[in-house]
């Protein structure tokens, strides 16, 4: 059976736009929330704000740890804007008993392993970065131009999207096993009028039809024109205003060749380092805001504008010019909670093609960690009836060691990705499933216990 974990201790450390907004949600949700908090201006909004209880002081320090009960918590959360302090006071909060560290990073050198392990070095269990999370919601919309379905999971290492197979693709009217697929990417589900179903070597697709897609992002890109040919070697313009680090992961999201790049950024430093970085990008130093510097740019021919820097007004602004002089699509950075309720009422009205919170989409990662259940159903398909169910895989799972070809899945049910310490990939029928990994499985709604019981009990 699967078993709940209840109420949970949970500390946060920092009340700045992403701890304030996890201390709201998390005690809403029922949980015992301690915010420490170092600045007493801040301290005095939550207490008098939020159903939390407050410590006045250094989050990395062990005795403001100790005093928020760390030695009996289940997660702490250093969520400040300092990423030092935030590694020290999980290290610290480890050795002090903490059950769960998640650390907030923004520099990219903290979640690069090519040297030092930063995460195991000082025993942190998750490392969250909000800039590389932001990129990830702005790119998928990118990559999937016909607005259907996009999913991403692992932090977008795995990407599903929903593409409609095209009268005269390479992939209509032959069997499956002849469209030449590599291991990374796989056909999840077929949908044929209300029809939807798990297709086999056999299945021959047929104009119309709406496939799910899974692979990673630059698989899918690479594969989906064998299922949409008018998509497939079309170049797509970006313009990125602000030389952000929203911006860099951005197009380190989106460097496939297909993807033409330029930056326009005031700070000529700035310029400087994202020309050295990145090649490929066309940098332009000048502010955004001017009407005229877009027009000479000739920012209109451009298919997609995304206003990334950490000014909401200015990123506000420049999108309406954008689609003004008639950017396609337009994207764009929230930063303030009240900004981002506003936007969300009138996105339709601006003609806004989708808004990202730095602040939401990490306390939406966060909370995928923090659940009263051992399982969490991270997305939908087809009207709610097939869900995408996360999950870690536990010691006792009769799962464990086992070849996905030989395991007993519930009917129609597909093991989407694998995601573990080497990263998040596609899983074949010979690999094997181990305790520790996180899955993806895609399966319909009433099946979901039952897979869960499979993998957790």
């Amino acid at each position: 059976m699967i078993t709940i974990r209840g109420i949970m201790k949970i500390i946060v450390v920092g009340a700045g736009d992403v701890g304030h907004y996890l201390c709201q949600v998390l005690s809403e949700d029922g949980h015992a929330v301690t915010l420490i908090e170092s600045d007493g201006e801040r301290a005095d909004d939550a207490e008098e704000n939020l159903d939390v209880r407050v410590i006045r002081g250094n989050g990395a320090s062990a005795k403001a740890l100790s005093t928020a009960g760390v030695d009996d918590c289940d997660f702490l959360l250093a969520m400040t804007a300092f990423d030092q302090l935030n590694i020290v006071a999980c290290a610290i909060g480890k050795k002090l008993g903490a059950k769960t560290t998640i650390a907030r990073v923004h520099d990219q050198v903290y979640v690069d392993n090519s040297l030092v392990n930063y995460q195991k070095q000082f025993g942190i269990d998750i490392l969250i970065n909000p800039e590389a999370l932001t990129a990830v919601e702005l790119a998928k919309h990118v990559r999937n131009p016909e607005r259907m379905a996009v999913e991403d999971f692992a932090r977008g290492q795995i990407e599903l999207q929903e593409i409609e197979v095209g009268k005269g693709a390479k992939a209509e009217g032959v069997p499956l096993r002849e469209v030449k697929l590599d291991s990374v990417v796989k056909i999840g589900y077929v949908q044929r009028g209300e029809e939807l179903y798990v297709p086999t070597a056999d299945t021959v697709l047929e104009a119309g039809d709406k496939i799910t897609l899974i692979g990673t992002p630059d698989s899918i890109l690479k594969y989906r024109g064998i299922f949409s040919p008018e998509r497939s070697s079309e170049t797509v313009k970006i313009v990125l205003n602000g030389a952000t680090e929203t911006a860099i992961s951005v197009i380190r999201r989106l460097s496939n060749y297909r993807f033409k790049i330029r930056v326009i950024d005031p700070d000529l430093n700035r310029c400087r380092e994202i020309a050295e970085q990145f090649p490929q990008v066309t940098v332009i130093n000048g502010s955004a805001t001017s009407l005229r510097l877009l027009e000479e740019e000739q920012i209109g021919d451009a298919d997609y504008f995304i206003a990334c820097t950490k000014d909401d007004e200015e990123n506000v602004m420049t999108s309406l010019q954008a689609k003004k002089l008639g950017v396609k699509y337009v994207e764009l950075v929230i930063n303030k909670p009240d900004y981002e309720q506003v936007l969300q009422n009138i996105s339709g009205f601006l003609n806004i093609t989708a808004n990202a919170s730095p602040r939401r989409v990490s306390a939406n990662e966060i909370k995928k960690y923090i659940t009263d259940k051992n399982f969490t159903i991270v997305g939908a398909l087809k009207g709610g009836t097939v869900e995408f169910l996360e999950l870690k895989v536990s010691p006792k799972s009769a799962a464990c060691g086992q070849t996905l070809r030989d395991m007993p899945l519930p009917p129609a049910c597909i093991i989407a990705a694998i995601v573990n310490d080497d990263g998040a990939k596609v899983p074949g029928a010979n690999d094997t499933v181990n305790a520790g990994d996180r899955i993806i499985l895609i399966l319909e709604k009433e099946h979901v216990r039952e897979a869960a019981d499979i993998f957790v009990r």
